[in-house]
Protein backbone atom coordinates (compact mmCIF):
# COMPACT_ATOMS: atom_id res chain seq x y z
CA UNK A 1 0.00 0.00 0.00
CA UNK A 2 2.61 2.17 0.70
CA UNK A 3 4.65 1.48 -2.59
CA UNK A 4 1.00 1.90 -4.13
CA UNK A 5 0.62 5.62 -2.12
CA UNK A 6 4.30 6.72 -2.97
CA UNK A 7 4.06 5.60 -7.14
CA UNK A 8 0.19 7.33 -7.05
CA UNK A 9 1.98 10.68 -5.40
CA UNK A 10 4.89 10.88 -7.59
CA UNK A 11 3.30 12.98 -10.43
CA UNK A 12 2.36 15.65 -8.19
CA UNK A 13 5.60 15.96 -6.77
CA UNK A 14 6.91 16.31 -9.59
CA UNK A 15 4.75 19.02 -11.06
CA UNK A 16 5.06 20.87 -7.75
CA UNK A 17 8.66 20.76 -8.16
CA UNK A 18 8.01 22.35 -11.80
CA UNK A 19 6.22 24.62 -10.88
CA UNK A 20 8.34 26.21 -8.19
CA UNK A 21 11.12 26.51 -10.45
CA UNK A 22 9.03 28.44 -12.72
CA UNK A 23 7.83 30.59 -9.89
CA UNK A 24 11.70 31.05 -9.19
CA UNK A 25 12.30 32.20 -12.78
CA UNK A 26 9.62 34.39 -12.75
CA UNK A 27 10.57 36.25 -9.50
CA UNK A 28 12.90 39.55 -8.99
CA UNK A 29 16.96 38.86 -10.27
CA UNK A 30 19.85 40.90 -8.93
CA UNK A 31 20.28 41.40 -12.34
CA UNK A 32 17.06 42.82 -13.42
CA UNK A 33 17.94 46.40 -13.13
CA UNK A 34 14.77 47.91 -14.59
CA UNK A 35 12.56 45.69 -12.68
CA UNK A 36 14.89 47.47 -9.42
CA UNK A 37 14.98 50.38 -10.54
CA UNK A 38 11.25 51.05 -11.28
CA UNK A 39 10.40 49.79 -7.53
CA UNK A 40 13.04 51.61 -5.54
CA UNK A 41 13.91 54.18 -8.57
CA UNK A 42 17.80 55.56 -9.30
CA UNK A 43 19.92 57.23 -7.25
CA UNK A 44 21.24 60.78 -7.94
CA UNK A 45 24.27 63.02 -7.06
CA UNK A 46 22.47 65.33 -5.09
CA UNK A 47 21.25 62.40 -2.88
CA UNK A 48 17.73 62.04 -3.72
CA UNK A 49 15.81 58.81 -4.51
CA UNK A 50 14.38 59.42 -8.36
CA UNK A 51 11.20 57.51 -8.51
CA UNK A 52 8.43 57.54 -11.67
CA UNK A 53 6.44 59.56 -8.73
CA UNK A 54 8.67 61.64 -7.07
CA UNK A 55 9.76 62.83 -10.37
CA UNK A 56 6.21 63.82 -11.10
CA UNK A 57 6.25 65.91 -8.07
CA UNK A 58 8.18 68.43 -10.17
CA UNK A 59 5.82 70.93 -11.74
CA UNK A 60 8.61 70.90 -14.82
CA UNK A 61 7.98 67.17 -15.30
CA UNK A 62 4.15 66.72 -14.39
CA UNK A 63 4.20 69.93 -17.18
CA UNK A 64 6.00 68.12 -19.79
CA UNK A 65 4.50 64.73 -19.61
CA UNK A 66 0.71 66.40 -19.53
CA UNK A 67 1.44 68.76 -23.10
CA UNK A 68 3.18 66.16 -24.49
CA UNK A 69 0.04 63.17 -23.92
CA UNK A 70 -2.71 66.11 -24.31
CA UNK A 71 -1.66 67.55 -27.35
CA UNK A 72 -1.67 63.70 -29.67
CA UNK A 73 -4.04 62.56 -27.95
CA UNK A 74 -6.50 65.33 -28.99
CA UNK A 75 -4.90 64.46 -32.73
CA UNK A 76 -7.86 62.65 -34.71
CA UNK A 77 -6.45 59.09 -36.05
CA UNK A 78 -8.20 57.44 -38.71
CA UNK A 79 -7.48 53.94 -40.52
CA UNK A 80 -6.76 54.14 -44.48
CA UNK A 81 -6.47 51.98 -47.02
CA UNK A 82 -4.64 52.30 -50.75
CA UNK A 83 -5.79 52.22 -53.48
CA UNK A 84 -4.68 52.05 -57.03
CA UNK A 85 -2.99 55.74 -58.40
CA UNK A 86 -1.93 56.67 -54.83
CA UNK A 87 -5.31 57.21 -54.04
CA UNK A 88 -6.42 55.98 -50.67
CA UNK A 89 -9.63 55.86 -49.11
CA UNK A 90 -10.78 56.26 -45.12
CA UNK A 91 -12.07 52.81 -43.38
CA UNK A 92 -14.52 52.76 -40.76
CA UNK A 93 -16.40 49.65 -41.16
CA UNK A 94 -13.32 47.69 -39.89
CA UNK A 95 -12.61 45.91 -36.55
CA UNK A 96 -9.33 47.39 -36.02
CA UNK A 97 -10.56 50.91 -36.69
CA UNK A 98 -13.47 50.84 -34.23
CA UNK A 99 -11.13 49.75 -31.50
CA UNK A 100 -8.59 52.79 -32.31
CA UNK A 101 -11.02 55.52 -32.80
CA UNK A 102 -14.06 54.13 -31.26
CA UNK A 103 -13.96 52.36 -28.10
CA UNK A 104 -10.79 50.84 -27.35
CA UNK A 105 -12.20 49.02 -24.28
CA UNK A 106 -15.17 48.94 -22.00
CA UNK A 107 -13.63 51.29 -19.90
CA UNK A 108 -12.43 53.85 -21.81
CA UNK A 109 -12.92 56.46 -24.91
CA UNK A 110 -10.09 56.35 -27.49
CA UNK A 111 -8.83 60.02 -26.39
CA UNK A 112 -7.89 58.80 -22.69
CA UNK A 113 -6.79 55.26 -23.79
CA UNK A 114 -4.50 57.40 -25.89
CA UNK A 115 -3.21 60.11 -23.33
CA UNK A 116 -2.64 57.37 -20.93
CA UNK A 117 -0.43 55.30 -24.01
CA UNK A 118 1.14 58.25 -24.43
CA UNK A 119 2.41 59.84 -20.89
CA UNK A 120 3.59 55.70 -19.84
CA UNK A 121 5.51 56.31 -23.36
CA UNK A 122 6.87 59.66 -22.92
CA UNK A 123 7.46 58.56 -18.77
CA UNK A 124 8.94 55.00 -18.96
CA UNK A 125 10.20 55.07 -22.25
CA UNK A 126 7.18 52.04 -22.98
CA UNK A 127 3.42 51.32 -22.90
CA UNK A 128 1.84 47.98 -22.92
CA UNK A 129 -1.56 47.20 -24.18
CA UNK A 130 -2.84 43.61 -24.02
CA UNK A 131 -5.06 42.73 -27.08
CA UNK A 132 -8.25 41.16 -26.42
CA UNK A 133 -8.98 38.59 -29.29
CA UNK A 134 -11.87 36.34 -30.35
CA UNK A 135 -10.08 34.23 -32.77
CA UNK A 136 -8.68 36.39 -35.01
CA UNK A 137 -10.92 39.41 -34.51
CA UNK A 138 -9.36 42.25 -32.35
CA UNK A 139 -11.97 43.37 -29.76
CA UNK A 140 -10.22 45.39 -27.45
CA UNK A 141 -6.88 46.90 -26.18
CA UNK A 142 -6.16 46.79 -22.34
CA UNK A 143 -3.65 48.77 -20.54
CA UNK A 144 -0.79 46.84 -18.96
CA UNK A 145 0.56 49.74 -16.36
CA UNK A 146 -2.36 51.01 -14.43
CA UNK A 147 -4.02 49.37 -11.43
CA UNK A 148 -0.60 48.03 -10.05
CA UNK A 149 0.14 45.88 -13.27
CA UNK A 150 3.75 45.89 -14.29
CA UNK A 151 4.84 44.73 -17.62
CA UNK A 152 8.20 43.79 -19.11
CA UNK A 153 10.04 42.05 -21.83
CA UNK A 154 11.73 39.06 -21.35
CA UNK A 155 14.05 37.37 -23.64
CA UNK A 156 13.70 33.35 -23.07
CA UNK A 157 16.95 31.21 -23.39
CA UNK A 158 15.58 30.04 -26.78
CA UNK A 159 15.43 33.58 -28.29
CA UNK A 160 11.02 34.14 -28.09
CA UNK A 161 10.08 37.31 -26.72
CA UNK A 162 7.21 37.45 -24.13
CA UNK A 163 5.77 39.60 -21.72
CA UNK A 164 6.10 39.36 -18.35
CA UNK A 165 2.89 40.55 -16.46
CA UNK A 166 2.33 41.03 -12.48
CA UNK A 167 -0.63 41.25 -11.06
CA UNK A 168 -1.17 41.51 -7.75
CA UNK A 169 1.36 38.89 -6.84
CA UNK A 170 0.41 36.85 -9.68
CA UNK A 171 2.78 36.67 -12.34
CA UNK A 172 1.80 35.42 -16.25
CA UNK A 173 3.73 35.48 -19.74
CA UNK A 174 1.80 36.77 -22.69
CA UNK A 175 2.91 35.85 -26.20
CA UNK A 176 4.43 38.67 -28.38
CA UNK A 177 1.13 38.60 -30.36
CA UNK A 178 -0.87 39.52 -27.65
CA UNK A 179 0.79 42.50 -26.67
CA UNK A 180 0.78 45.86 -27.97
CA UNK A 181 4.44 47.72 -27.14
CA UNK A 182 5.03 51.00 -27.82
CA UNK A 183 9.02 51.67 -27.81
CA UNK A 184 10.16 54.95 -27.18
CA UNK A 185 13.23 56.28 -28.34
CA UNK A 186 16.76 54.52 -27.46
CA UNK A 187 16.12 51.02 -28.19
CA UNK A 188 19.00 48.86 -29.61
CA UNK A 189 21.25 51.08 -27.06
CA UNK A 190 21.13 49.38 -24.24
CA UNK A 191 18.36 46.68 -24.86
CA UNK A 192 16.54 46.14 -28.45
CA UNK A 193 13.22 45.27 -26.69
CA UNK A 194 12.28 48.30 -24.17
CA UNK A 195 12.96 52.58 -24.59
CA UNK A 196 14.70 54.41 -22.58
CA UNK A 197 13.21 56.13 -19.55
CA UNK A 198 13.98 59.88 -19.25
CA UNK A 199 13.25 60.07 -15.65
CA UNK A 200 16.01 56.92 -15.21
CA UNK A 201 18.48 58.17 -17.82
CA UNK A 202 17.98 62.12 -16.76
CA UNK A 203 18.09 60.79 -12.68
CA UNK A 204 20.46 63.18 -11.62
CA UNK A 205 18.76 66.01 -13.18
CA UNK A 206 15.54 65.01 -11.71
CA UNK A 207 17.18 64.55 -8.19
CA UNK A 208 19.06 68.08 -8.48
CA UNK A 209 15.30 69.84 -8.94
CA UNK A 210 14.36 67.87 -6.18
CA UNK A 211 16.94 68.68 -3.91
CA UNK A 212 17.07 72.71 -4.86
CA UNK A 213 13.29 72.38 -4.00
CA UNK A 214 13.72 70.53 -0.90
CA UNK A 215 16.34 72.80 0.25
CA UNK A 216 14.07 76.12 -0.62
CA UNK A 217 11.18 74.59 0.71
CA UNK A 218 13.14 73.80 4.29
CA UNK A 219 13.99 77.79 4.48
CA UNK A 220 10.41 78.64 4.31
CA UNK A 221 8.80 75.85 6.40
CA UNK A 222 11.04 77.32 9.07
CA UNK A 223 9.12 80.46 9.02
CA UNK A 224 12.33 82.22 7.35
CA UNK A 225 13.86 82.65 10.02
CA UNK A 226 17.73 83.14 8.96
CA UNK A 227 19.72 80.49 10.13
CA UNK A 228 22.74 81.95 12.97
CA UNK A 229 24.19 81.45 16.01
CA UNK A 230 23.27 81.71 19.79
CA UNK A 231 26.44 82.80 21.68
CA UNK A 232 26.83 81.88 25.51
CA UNK A 233 28.97 83.92 28.02
CA UNK A 234 29.89 80.31 29.59
CA UNK A 235 30.62 76.83 28.61
CA UNK A 236 27.59 74.99 28.27
CA UNK A 237 26.87 71.38 29.56
CA UNK A 238 24.85 68.66 27.56
CA UNK A 239 21.84 69.31 29.49
CA UNK A 240 22.16 72.80 29.01
CA UNK A 241 22.54 72.53 25.64
CA UNK A 242 19.41 70.37 24.81
CA UNK A 243 17.34 72.68 27.32
CA UNK A 244 18.14 75.82 25.30
CA UNK A 245 17.42 74.07 21.98
CA UNK A 246 14.13 73.18 23.45
CA UNK A 247 13.02 76.72 24.88
CA UNK A 248 15.17 79.50 22.75
CA UNK A 249 14.96 77.62 19.27
CA UNK A 250 11.80 75.10 18.88
CA UNK A 251 9.33 77.16 20.04
CA UNK A 252 10.42 79.66 16.73
CA UNK A 253 10.70 76.93 14.40
CA UNK A 254 7.87 76.78 11.71
CA UNK A 255 6.18 78.68 9.05
CA UNK A 256 3.13 78.70 11.91
CA UNK A 257 5.57 80.77 14.19
CA UNK A 258 6.25 83.40 11.72
CA UNK A 259 6.90 86.63 13.30
CA UNK A 260 7.50 85.11 16.83
CA UNK A 261 9.16 87.04 19.13
CA UNK A 262 11.91 84.94 21.65
CA UNK A 263 13.37 86.10 25.01
CA UNK A 264 17.34 86.21 25.24
CA UNK A 265 18.23 86.73 28.92
CA UNK A 266 21.75 86.29 30.99
CA UNK A 267 23.74 88.02 28.38
CA UNK A 268 22.80 85.84 25.93
CA UNK A 269 23.09 87.38 22.10
CA UNK A 270 21.66 85.91 18.47
CA UNK A 271 24.70 85.99 15.36
CA UNK A 272 22.57 85.89 12.47
CA UNK A 273 23.93 85.02 9.41
CA UNK A 274 23.55 86.72 5.97
CA UNK A 275 20.67 85.66 3.84
CA UNK A 276 19.35 86.98 0.71
CA UNK A 277 15.71 86.32 -0.50
CA UNK A 278 16.62 85.30 -3.60
CA UNK A 279 19.40 83.06 -2.99
CA UNK A 280 16.67 81.57 -0.56
CA UNK A 281 14.44 80.64 -3.49
CA UNK A 282 17.46 79.68 -5.35
CA UNK A 283 15.59 81.19 -8.53
CA UNK A 284 18.31 80.85 -10.99
CA UNK A 285 18.87 76.81 -10.06
CA UNK A 286 15.43 76.06 -10.28
CA UNK A 287 15.26 78.33 -13.42
CA UNK A 288 17.80 76.25 -14.60
CA UNK A 289 16.09 72.77 -13.63
CA UNK A 290 13.03 73.81 -15.62
CA UNK A 291 14.99 74.06 -18.75
CA UNK A 292 17.20 71.27 -18.00
CA UNK A 293 14.28 68.95 -17.67
CA UNK A 294 12.67 70.44 -20.46
CA UNK A 295 15.62 69.28 -22.75
CA UNK A 296 14.75 65.41 -21.61
CA UNK A 297 11.51 65.64 -23.32
CA UNK A 298 11.97 67.69 -26.11
CA UNK A 299 9.82 70.82 -25.02
CA UNK A 300 10.39 74.27 -25.26
CA UNK A 301 10.03 75.75 -22.02
CA UNK A 302 8.02 78.19 -23.41
CA UNK A 303 5.38 75.66 -23.65
CA UNK A 304 4.98 74.48 -20.42
CA UNK A 305 5.07 78.15 -19.12
CA UNK A 306 8.55 78.92 -18.61
CA UNK A 307 9.55 82.22 -20.61
CA UNK A 308 13.89 82.86 -20.27
CA UNK A 309 15.05 85.64 -19.34
CA UNK A 310 13.87 88.87 -21.73
CA UNK A 311 11.86 86.52 -23.56
CA UNK A 312 8.43 87.40 -24.07
CA UNK A 313 5.34 84.71 -24.15
CA UNK A 314 3.49 86.24 -27.58
CA UNK A 315 5.42 86.69 -31.11
CA UNK A 316 6.28 85.20 -34.02
CA UNK A 317 9.21 84.33 -32.25
CA UNK A 318 7.23 81.95 -29.91
CA UNK A 319 5.33 80.84 -32.92
CA UNK A 320 8.30 78.96 -34.34
CA UNK A 321 9.29 77.68 -31.28
CA UNK A 322 5.50 76.20 -31.30
CA UNK A 323 6.05 74.97 -34.61
CA UNK A 324 9.52 73.18 -33.99
CA UNK A 325 8.04 71.67 -30.79
CA UNK A 326 5.27 69.89 -33.29
CA UNK A 327 7.98 68.97 -36.13
CA UNK A 328 10.86 67.52 -33.70
CA UNK A 329 8.11 66.86 -30.80
CA UNK A 330 5.08 66.14 -31.09
CA UNK A 331 5.22 64.59 -34.96
CA UNK A 332 7.89 61.94 -33.82
CA UNK A 333 6.29 60.11 -31.41
CA UNK A 334 2.96 60.26 -33.38
CA UNK A 335 4.76 58.49 -36.35
CA UNK A 336 6.26 56.02 -34.00
CA UNK A 337 2.89 54.86 -33.07
CA UNK A 338 1.27 55.25 -36.50
CA UNK A 339 4.45 52.78 -37.02
CA UNK A 340 3.66 49.96 -34.30
CA UNK A 341 -0.31 49.98 -34.68
CA UNK A 342 0.34 49.19 -38.47
CA UNK A 343 2.55 46.65 -37.74
CA UNK A 344 1.15 44.77 -34.66
CA UNK A 345 -2.74 45.24 -34.92
CA UNK A 346 -3.24 46.58 -38.77
CA UNK A 347 -1.30 43.77 -41.03
CA UNK A 348 -1.98 40.61 -38.37
CA UNK A 349 -5.66 41.54 -37.65
CA UNK A 350 -6.61 43.51 -40.38
CA UNK A 351 -5.02 44.26 -44.18
CA UNK A 352 -1.72 45.31 -45.24
CA UNK A 353 -2.84 47.60 -47.58
CA UNK A 354 -4.25 49.45 -44.35
CA UNK A 355 -2.56 52.15 -41.76
CA UNK A 356 -3.58 54.18 -39.15
CA UNK A 357 -2.68 57.84 -39.44
CA UNK A 358 -2.63 60.95 -36.93
CA UNK A 359 -4.62 63.95 -38.61
CA UNK A 360 -1.39 66.70 -37.76
CA UNK A 361 -4.16 69.31 -39.41
CA UNK A 362 -5.97 69.17 -36.15
CA UNK A 363 -3.28 71.28 -34.69
CA UNK A 364 -4.47 74.29 -36.68
CA UNK A 365 -8.12 73.99 -35.22
CA UNK A 366 -7.12 76.48 -32.46
CA UNK A 367 -5.61 79.15 -34.71
CA UNK A 368 -8.49 80.74 -36.63
CA UNK A 369 -6.64 82.64 -39.18
CA UNK A 370 -3.64 79.60 -39.85
CA UNK A 371 -6.92 77.22 -40.90
CA UNK A 372 -8.52 79.67 -43.03
CA UNK A 373 -5.29 80.51 -44.69
CA UNK A 374 -4.87 76.49 -45.40
CA UNK A 375 -8.11 75.81 -46.45
CA UNK A 376 -7.97 78.57 -48.62
CA UNK A 377 -4.77 77.74 -50.68
CA UNK A 378 -5.52 74.90 -50.43
CA UNK A 379 -9.08 74.92 -52.75
CA UNK A 380 -7.17 77.96 -54.70
CA UNK A 381 -4.93 75.32 -55.58
CA UNK A 382 -7.08 72.99 -56.31
CA UNK A 383 -5.48 70.18 -53.83
CA UNK A 384 -9.27 70.43 -51.70
CA UNK A 385 -12.32 71.33 -53.20
CA UNK A 386 -14.53 74.25 -51.50
CA UNK A 387 -17.05 71.00 -50.24
CA UNK A 388 -14.11 69.07 -48.34
CA UNK A 389 -12.77 72.93 -46.78
CA UNK A 390 -16.37 73.39 -45.28
CA UNK A 391 -15.89 70.08 -43.93
CA UNK A 392 -12.91 70.84 -42.23
CA UNK A 393 -14.81 73.44 -40.21
CA UNK A 394 -18.39 71.03 -40.04
CA UNK A 395 -20.11 73.22 -41.58
CA UNK A 396 -23.07 71.21 -44.44
CA UNK A 397 -21.56 70.61 -47.90
CA UNK A 398 -23.70 72.86 -50.37
CA UNK A 399 -24.95 72.24 -53.54
CA UNK A 400 -22.29 73.09 -56.71
CA UNK A 401 -19.12 72.70 -53.99
CA UNK A 402 -17.92 68.97 -55.09
CA UNK A 403 -15.52 70.52 -58.14
CA UNK A 404 -11.94 71.31 -58.16
CA UNK A 405 -11.11 75.15 -58.29
CA UNK A 406 -8.22 77.23 -60.18
CA UNK A 407 -7.45 80.60 -60.27
CA UNK A 408 -7.26 81.47 -63.79
CA UNK A 409 -5.83 85.14 -63.26
CA UNK A 410 -2.20 83.80 -64.41
CA UNK A 411 -1.95 83.83 -68.20
CA UNK A 412 1.44 82.84 -70.35
CA UNK A 413 3.65 85.70 -71.52
CA UNK A 414 2.78 85.65 -75.23
CA UNK A 415 -0.67 86.26 -74.42
CA UNK A 416 0.17 89.55 -71.98
CA UNK A 417 -1.62 92.58 -73.95
CA UNK A 418 -4.19 90.73 -75.40
CA UNK A 419 -8.05 91.71 -73.99
CA UNK A 420 -8.76 87.86 -73.96
CA UNK A 421 -11.57 88.43 -71.14
CA UNK A 422 -13.37 90.85 -72.81
CA UNK A 423 -13.08 88.41 -75.73
CA UNK A 424 -14.82 85.81 -73.63
CA UNK A 425 -17.13 87.29 -72.58
CA UNK A 426 -18.54 89.17 -75.69
CA UNK A 427 -18.71 85.47 -77.34
CA UNK A 428 -20.64 84.44 -74.24
CA UNK A 429 -23.15 87.03 -74.52
CA UNK A 430 -23.38 85.97 -78.42
CA UNK A 431 -24.08 82.73 -77.37
CA UNK A 432 -26.47 83.63 -74.73
CA UNK A 433 -28.57 85.44 -77.15
CA UNK A 434 -28.12 83.39 -79.94
CA UNK A 435 -26.19 84.99 -82.98
CA UNK A 436 -23.97 83.15 -84.69
CA UNK A 437 -20.72 84.73 -87.19
CA UNK A 438 -22.84 84.25 -89.91
CA UNK A 439 -25.64 86.33 -88.45
CA UNK A 440 -23.17 89.29 -87.88
CA UNK A 441 -21.79 89.08 -91.44
CA UNK A 442 -25.46 88.83 -93.03
CA UNK A 443 -26.25 92.03 -90.43
CA UNK A 444 -22.92 93.82 -91.84
CA UNK A 445 -23.63 93.09 -95.31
Amino acid sequence: MGLFTRALAAPFKLYHSVAEEVAKDRRLRLSDGSGWSQLFGRSSYAGKTVTMTSAMQLSAVWACIRVTAQAISALPLGVYERRGDDDRVRVDDDPVADVLTGSPNADQTPLEFWEGMVAWLVTSGNAYAEKGLIGSRLTSLEPLQAGGLNCRPVRLPDGRLVYRVTDRGKTEDLPRDKVLHLKGFGQSISDRDIGLSPIAVGANTMGAAMAAQEASSSVFANGMMPSGFILFDQQLTKDQRAQARKNLIEPLQGSGKTGAIGILEGGTQFLQTQMNPEDVQMLDTRRFDIEEICRWWGVPPIVIGHAGQGQTMWGSGVEQILISWLVLGINPICSRIEARVAKQLLRPHSSPRRYAEFNREALLQMDSTAKANFISRMVQSAIMTPGEGRAKLNLPRKDGTDRLLAQTSLAPLETLGQDKPTGQLRQALLNFLGITEKDKGDEHS
